[in-house]
């Protein structure tokens, strides 16, 4: 069970701070205590387990609770020391952590779902804990009588939830690719729009209260920006991650955004530049370019007794086009497109060298990475998977050093 230790060279890339392993199955949240040198996990294995790094430099777990279902989601509250574990039976258990980080003692059961809790948020504000489930619902429900207050079905399974904890606004992401805007009230809601853009379903959401912005991760490989506060809807699409997208965080400060794929990419964008929006792709029945039909325009076909094409798009202008006239591929960061995509032979020569120069790091995680989350003020991260390893990164050397408040990341 002792955390593997590693050095911390000077680099431009994530440092392996420890490797905390123990669990039996796949873990399926790490959180980073704030303020502390420890880390809380939830496992598939049925356990919560608290890691605290003791004076050897190992973390050792001070707090080893069984559950009666499998660990599927948690949520945990500093302030307050409160912890919520979402289950496979749809229960969501709260615990209160002791100020030392050595015991943890039952508070209720709240009955959220029927099928496996996919997504927490607490709200203290409100006394809500606010989750999300694969039985296609959010539900809300009061942390002080454990009564249900709330409940809004989709068609299909909810996989992730953002909170907007001053105007009670919920973002829901499903199977179907679809992100949900609803608002919340005391027993009821509404639901303000639906954002779709992505072509899989939505594994991870980040929602930035101070620039209004979303962003969504998906199982297309991408990840949406929206632009919620602007009412513009969707503004960037970045690709650079070969496998579904798993997790993002936005760093406001420094304007990146960091996300973690299936695979062990780990992504560091950079968002402080002015990036163009990839074009809505074009339909027409016959190539932009040369006027071939494509092959379902069969009139076309037999007026000028030739073979119809298949149809592509250029990623730069969004224009239907044939092979022909597409036999080129670049990247184009600036509009998201960190590798080579698809482009019109004339785009293709209107991007210079520089247009190719990359603006975002990509890095190897070396494990399967199911989620991740970060303790911003400290440039540390932690990632978790389905090899049952937990590991604590310090993203100082990529992210830049002026997140540092204060706190040591030893």
């Amino acid at each position: 069970m002792a955390a593997e230790i590693h050095s911390r060279p000077q680099s431009s890339r994530p440092v392996l701070l420890s490797k905390v392993e123990g669990h039996q199955d796949v873990v399926s949240a790490a959180l980073l205590i704030p303020k502390e040198d420890g880390v809380i996990t939830a496992s598939e294995d049925r356990t919560i387990r608290v890691w605290l790094k003791r004076d050897s430099g190992q973390y050792w777990p001070s707090i080893y609770h069984t559950m009666s279902s499998p660990c599927s989601a948690m949520a945990y509250h500093h302030d307050s020391r409160r912890i919520f574990v979402g289950q496979d039976n749809g229960a969501i258990m709260e615990f209160h952590i002791s100020e030392d980080f050595n015991k943890m003692n039952f508070v209720k059961t709240y009955p959220a779902h029927q099928n496996r809790v996919s997504a927490i948020t607490f709200c203290l504000a409100s006394e809500w804990v606010i989750s999300t489930g694969h039985d296609k619902c959010i539900s809300w429900m009061c942390t002080r009588s454990g009564s249900m207050l709330g409940r809004h079905y989709f068609t299909s399974w909810t996989s992730c939830l953002q909170y907007d904890y001053e105007t009670r606004h919920a973002f829901v992401g499903d199977y179907s690719g679809q992100i949900t805007l609803l608002k919340l009230e005391q027993n009821t809601c509404s639901v303000i729009t639906t954002l779709k853009g992505h072509e899989g379903s939505i594994t991870s959401l980040w929602w930035d209260p101070v620039q209004r912005l979303l962003f969504s991760g998906a199982s297309d490989h991408s990840i949406i920006m929206w632009d919620i506060g602007g009412r513009k809807g969707r503004t960037l699409l970045l690709q650079g991650h070969h496998d579904k997208v798993q997790a993002i965080c936005y760093l406001q400060l420094t304007r990146q955004l960091v996300s973690c794929s299936a695979d062990g990419g780990i992504a560091v964008w950079n968002m402080d530049i002015s990036r163009e929006e990839a074009p809505q792709w074009l339909e027409s029945d016959s190539c932009q370019k040369c006027e071939q039909p494509f092959f379902w325009n069969i009139k076309q076909m037999w007026d000028t007794k030739t073979l119809g094409l298949r149809q592509h798009h250029c990623r730069k202008c969004g224009q239907a086009v044939c092979g022909k006239c597409s036999t080129k591929r670049s990247s184009y960061p600036i509009m998201g497109f960190e590798f080579q995509v698809r482009v019109c032979d004339s785009c293709f020569e209107s991007i210079k060298d520089e247009d190719r120069t990359s603006l975002a790091t990509f890095h190897e995680g070396k494990h399967n990475i199911s989620h991740m989350s970060m303790d911003i003020s400290r440039g540390l991260m932690v990632t978790c998977g389905s090899d049952r390893i937990v590991k604590i990164w310090d993203m100082t050397p990529v992210v830049g050093c002026s997140l540092a408040t204060g706190f040591s990341s030893r």
